[in-house]
């Protein structure tokens, strides 16, 4: 593995891993995402990524992805608490024209008034769409559970704040967040990385620095809501959880392999192989920058809600009796998978732009080390956590 990091002048970040295969992954990213927005504005941030594939100065909408699926290539954008990325994945002869044209994004969106329009349209159902999934909605109201506002809303904002952001403030927004010294471009693949830094150089100017403004504030809470027309019962329920930026991070990951991850979890097993209670059985840790989660969903019938909470909570708390033969066996696993996914590009660039935003890009190598040297009571005192969110929608 060959690894280069380096930080311009102009203040943009380069991470680069070099790969023998021609095929490159790219991805620019503005540390800015929906933890930034404010309660008022709450939706602006996804907006705005709604906005960079619309059209720039020198390019449509449909040249600019014709210009990427002509060449074979593959692109998406998406926005998460702290970040917004525009990501390609191409043959590695076209490294040029997708630094070119992800820097054209970022620099030279125009946000056309009837684009804008159109997406506004678009996000208003996408919230809408959310609503009526249950396996969605249950998400969004664990979340408003688990953080107090604005930070608890969901990135997608609400119908009352899509509907009022204008294009001024979107271009306010992105003209301040979209400047070298808060982005971080991340190459994958067969590229030279002087060829990478050079471009870099000549393709972005000097910015002032941005200092972040945004606030999270935990708590928790337990909700129900009756809804007309479903015949299941969906239940959610959240632990606060080790950041990325905590010492506990990684036993949270060997915590929720054995607890929630899949099929041979303890939950799985107790809820849906033993007592045939659910079909979806789902557990999901989350972990950004500033904050973790621990978060399940059961999807039952409405009688059976209080028997799933308490197998929930009690096999939580068994958690506690972890042997360290369970534990060893896990760290395995963990490191056998991660050593799988080594395969991908993406999954590989995505990762390492995770690790730099919430420390240093270098982190992502010393996975099996910092794995290995997890101290099978840090897992085990997870389960000690007492405080939990719940969230449960059921048939009226």
């Amino acid at each position: 593995m060959q690894f280069y990091k380096k930080r311009l002048e102009n203040g943009l970040t380069i991470l680069f891993e070099k790969r023998d295969l021609p095929i490159i992954s790219v991805a620019l990213a503005a540390k800015f995402g929906s933890a930034f927005d404010s309660e008022k504005e709450k939706g602006i941030s996804h907006f705005i990524e709604h906005m960079l594939l619309k059209g720039t100065k020198t390019r449509t909408a449909r040249q600019i992805s014709e210009s990427i699926e002509s060449k074979g290539g593959e692109y998406n954008a998406f926005t998460s608490k702290t970040l917004t990325t525009v990501w390609m994945k191409l043959p590695s002869k076209y490294l040029k024209f997708s630094i070119e044209l992800l820097a054209e994004i970022f620099k030279n969106s125009v946000f056309d008034e009837k684009e804008i329009e159109k997406e506004r349209k678009a996000i208003l159902e996408e919230i809408k769409m959310y609503h009526d999934n249950p396996n969605r909605h249950i998400f969004e109201e664990l979340s408003k559970l688990m953080y107090k506002s604005p930070f608890g809303i969901s990135g997608l904002g609400t119908l009352e704040t899509v509907s009022k952001i204008s294009r001024q403030e979107l271009i306010k927004k992105y003209k301040e967040r979209y400047i070298s010294n808060n982005l971080v471009l991340v190459v994958v693949g067969n590229a030279e990385f002087k060829n990478i830094v050079n471009l870099a150089k000549n393709l972005f100017k000097k910015s002032k620095k941005i200092t972040e403004n945004y606030n999270v504030i935990k708590t928790n809470g337990k909700k129900e809501e009756k809804r007309k027309d479903i015949d299941q019962a969906h239940l959610s329920l959240g632990f606060h959880f080790p950041s990325l930026n905590e010492k506990k991070r990684y036993a949270a990951e060997i915590f929720h392999s054995i607890f929630s991850s899949d099929s041979s979890s303890r939950i799985f097993q107790e809820i849906r192989e033993k007592r045939g209670l659910a079909y979806a059985v789902l557990g999901m840790l989350e972990q950004e920058k500033s904050h973790g989660e621990e978060i399940i969903y059961i999807g039952t019938r409405k009688e059976k809600i209080p028997l799933v909470k308490k197998i929930i909570l009690q096999e939580f708390r068994k958690m506690k009796n972890s042997s360290n033969k369970e534990i060893e066996k896990t760290k395995q696993k963990l490191i056998s998978s991660r050593i799988l996914s080594l395969e991908d590009s993406r999954t590989v660039m995505l990762n390492l732009l995770i690790e730099e935003i919430c420390r240093n890009a270098k982190e992502y190598y010393k996975y099996e080390k910092r794995i290995k040297n997890v101290k099978p009571d840090d897992v085990r005192s997870l389960a000690k956590l007492e405080k939990y969110s719940l969230f449960s929608l059921i048939p009226k």
